[in-house]
């Protein structure tokens, strides 16, 4: 009998989501598979619901022939030569997480990140993308509200939005925000701030989960380039939400004609053309996949030529959180119960809350587990079409050998102490 073992997370207090809920536990039990969960007294479903499900309670997992979790799992718990499913947050070639990544190859671990798992169009398949968007579109709308009145003594109706994580559910968030958003239809934001222009940068799942928050208030679409004469009619009444893809934001180097699939592929022969709309930007959310090799598309430069001018912009929300990335500001990550800093271009230096000259920025790292329960179950049930097979397979074969289904294939960055041929970019990021 194929055993999966569960790892507790540990990362921060705030880390509640599991893998697999209790129904899907007991629905591999029922298969034949043994499951192994360690005790946790935060994990958002409780001990006693797996072990009804069947589970064995247990901190060892060494028996265990497969090893799962969410987030990174720490350096001194990963279980030689046993394959590990997570979030390993090493793609990137992120620096925090070499070491990671480094101990992996030497105690020839299998590293499968949910990350990579996406079919033959490069989707992903496994995400908790939306729960993204969802709690870090509800934060800066907390955001937006605290900062106007607390640095520039605005009063809106922003004020009455809380943390994500204080909703019972996303749907609870939606009915409470929709209250507000009739509110401003009905009596409109203050012409300080009017219009009110929300950039989301991508389309893709966590855009998606901010633009389901977004329809419960009083949204009108505008294309970027309808801002130039938005000032002859707008309506303090209305949010205007501009959706930018990537014609949006980059245009060649060399002047050439801008092809989407050659961006993809050629990132550095890009340059951003983001400048030119950002003087109509209120609220700045960032939700596209970024690296290093694409533009910067919210530079310090940029932010500290407009700190002293009396700038629209009112906060960033960053979902993406990469540091010092596509938006330099973010600087650091936040925590749920202190989502926004106060980032001061003129002195490089941040400040804890809603306060302070400068730009405000909502930069919490693990949005979704705000909403751990819905987040985790939507999680679970795009997981568990895979897990049979990941379970069932024979990992001392080597991986193009194995019976993995593609999706999976594809998700597997290392094996047997050297990395995956598509991965074997990450060597110049190791120690």
């Amino acid at each position: 009998m194929r055993t999966i073992g569960i790892v507790r997370e540990t990362k921060n207090k705030w880390e509640r989501r599991v893998p697999l809920n209790p129904m899907a536990v007991q629905d591999l039990i029922n298969k034949g598979f043994g499951v192994t969960i360690q005790p946790s007294e935060t994990r958002i479903y409780k001990d006693a619901e797996y072990v009804t499900a069947g589970a064995q309670l247990s901190s060892d997992l060494s028996s265990c022939d497969f090893i799962i979790g969410v987030k990174e799992i720490p350096m001194d718990d990963l279980l030689p030569g046993k394959p590990h499913l997570f979030f390993s947050h090493t793609i990137k070639g992120q620096d925090y997480n070499m070491p990671l990544l480094q101990k992996i190859l030497d105690d020839k671990i299998t590293l499968i990140d949910y990350e990579k798992i996406e079919d033959d169009k490069n989707r992903r398949l496994v995400f908790f993308g939306k729960f993204a968007g969802y709690a870090g579109m509800v934060d800066t709308l907390h955001g937006l509200g605290q900062r106007l009145k607390q640095q520039f003594n605005i009063e809106t109706p922003f004020l009455k939005v809380k943390h994500s994580y204080q909703y019972e559910s996303v749907t609870d968030a939606i009915d409470q925000i929709s209250v507000i958003g009739k509110e401003i239809e009905k009596n409109g934001l203050p012409a300080e701030i009017t219009p009110l222009n929300i950039f989301l940068l991508g389309y893709g799942h966590v855009a998606q989960g901010c633009q389901k928050i977004l329809a419960a208030l009083p949204i009108e679409n505008i294309e970027p380039d309808e801002f130039e004469n938005q000032f002859r009619h707008y309506k303090n009444n209305k949010i205007y939400l501009s959706v930018f893809k990537e014609e949006h934001l980059v245009e060649r180097k060399d002047g050439g004609e801008f092809d989407l699939l050659d961006y993809f592929q050629n990132n550095e022969k890009y340059k951003s053309r983001l400048e030119q709309y950002l003087q109509y930007c209120s609220v700045y959310m960032n939700a596209i996949y970024w690296t290093p090799q694409c533009p910067v598309f919210l530079p310090n430069s940029y932010l500290k030529e407009i700190q002293n001018k009396n700038p629209k912009l009112i906060i960033i929300g960053d979902i993406t959180c990469d540091i010092e990335g596509s938006v330099q500001a973010t600087v650091k990550p936040t925590w749920p119960d202190n989502p926004v800093f106060v980032y001061n271009t003129e002195t490089g230096k941040e400040t804890d809350g809603y306060k302070g000259e400068g730009f405000a920025v909502m930069a919490v790292d693990n949005l979704p587990c705000e909403f751990p329960k819905e987040a985790s179950d939507t999680f679970s049930k795009s997981l568990m079409p895979f897990i049979e097979q990941i379970l069932n397979n024979d990992y001392s074969k080597p991986i193009a050998e194995s019976s993995l289904p593609n999706e999976i294939i594809s998700a597997c960055i290392t094996h047997q102490g050297k990395l995956e041929d598509d991965f074997k970019y990450l060597e110049e990021y190791l120690f």
